[in-house]
């Protein structure tokens, strides 16, 4: 069997599995803590059948929104009582990732074959909400996870057609806060269901709760090397460090990336503060880059010669100090935005910046001193 075939046959078999198309999202999320308490997500973006074409959006505080439903149906309008600063995707105001002014936090996360909406039905349709609308509602309406946690009943999400996918969007969400608390929200049976996230990780497919019970098959990971031990009269030693993580999972698989960002996380270095730890963040995404051929199948027809990395963008917000940063697969500089520095009372209108002013990586040439 040739590699080739072997592909097909692996992309034939996930389509059959979820019915879904063969375009995969493999995105990772993190949750770090300072020791002055402050609180920095970061999450990476891959989307396997072509680039996403994200731009930075800032919204403004009292911002008017509608929810788009398909076939000519609008569902929910609400007005924004928070500013925010948001990656969105395909060139639309969909806030994807993001942070507003209160400092809450959101990602969204492809969660294929598990996120289960309810239908569009007439007389529910004025609370009704596509599921790319609910980052633009939650951080927009909500200033922390408290308030997220008491209100999620509002969240009426419906099973409305993205035509970029032929069905509706399948996500799940991971919120964070300047009180360091992560809440993730899924859908099932057409309801809201909120799990507390202690770690703050999420990945992808299957549940939230069916990727912490996995978690028990790893107790045994540590980042002390293991001992020694002997057998008769001969010692035998390990090789060298990192032994303690010996079983680790290295695949790209949603279960197995949830593994690796907890035990990494876990085991990160101490961080003085939100700027330190934004270094942290970065490190440890960088163990969940994806090559072009990890995160999309063998037939996927997009702009993958455009590309350069399924791995889109990679973001890191500090809650406390609400700055956003990022970096992309066409430049590694770490690009930010202080939102302190924003007036979101008096930005008139939607503002939407390129994530790269040129595709090319910023590098800096060394010359010898005269």
């Amino acid at each position: 069997m040739t590699f080739r075939i072997a592909k097909h046959l692996l992309a034939a078999t996930a389509i059959a599995a979820f019915g879904l198309t063969s375009t995969a999202d493999a995105c990772t999320g993190i949750t770090l803590h300072a020791m002055d308490g402050a609180s920095v997500y970061g999450r990476t973006m891959e989307w396997g059948a072509f680039d996403l074409h994200s731009r930075v959006m800032l919204l403004p505080r009292g911002h008017a929104f509608s929810s788009d439903l398909g076939e000519g149906m609008t569902g929910r309008t609400w007005t924004g009582r928070y500013g925010l600063v948001a990656l969105d995707g395909l060139e639309r105001p969909l806030a994807l990732d993001g942070m507003n002014e209160a400092g809450l936090t959101l990602g969204a996360f492809y969660h294929p074959g598990f996120a289960e909406y309810a239908p569009i039905e007439p007389d529910r349709q004025a609370e009704a909400l596509n599921p790319l609308d609910v980052g633009n509602f939650i951080l927009s309406s909500f200033g922390s996870i408290a308030e997220v946690r008491e209100r999620v009943g509002e969240l009426h999400v419906v099973a409305a057609v993205e035509p970029v996918l032929g069905f509706p969007a399948p996500l799940h969400f991971l919120l964070t806060d300047p009180t360091g608390e992560a809440l993730v929200i899924e859908f099932r049976g057409g309801q809201a269901v909120t799990f507390e996230a202690p770690l703050g990780v999420l990945t992808n497919a299957p549940t939230y709760d069916w990727h912490m019970t996995n978690l028990r098959n790893f107790v045994n990971l540590s980042p002390v090397a293991l001992p020694g031990v002997s057998i008769g009269e001969i010692d035998f030693t390990p090789l060298g460090a990192g032994s303690g993580m010996k079983g680790l999972p290295g695949d790209f698989t949603p279960p197995s990336r949830f593994v690796r960002a907890v035990a990494f996380s876990a085991t990160a270095r101490p961080t003085e503060d939100g700027p330190e730890t934004i270094y942290e963040v970065f490190r440890i995404l960088d163990n969940f880059n994806l090559p072009l051929g990890g995160a999309e199948g063998s037939d996927v027809v997009g702009e993958i010669d455009a590309m350069r990395s399924a791995t889109i963008w990679t973001t890191a917000m500090d809650t406390r100090n609400r700055v956003l940063y990022y970096h992309t697969q066409h430049n590694r500089r770490v690009r930010m935005l202080d939102l302190g520095k924003i007036d979101f009372e008096t930005l008139a209108a939607p503002v939407f910046l390129p994530l790269d002013r040129e595709r090319q990586q910023d590098i800096e040439e060394l010359t010898l001193p005269n």
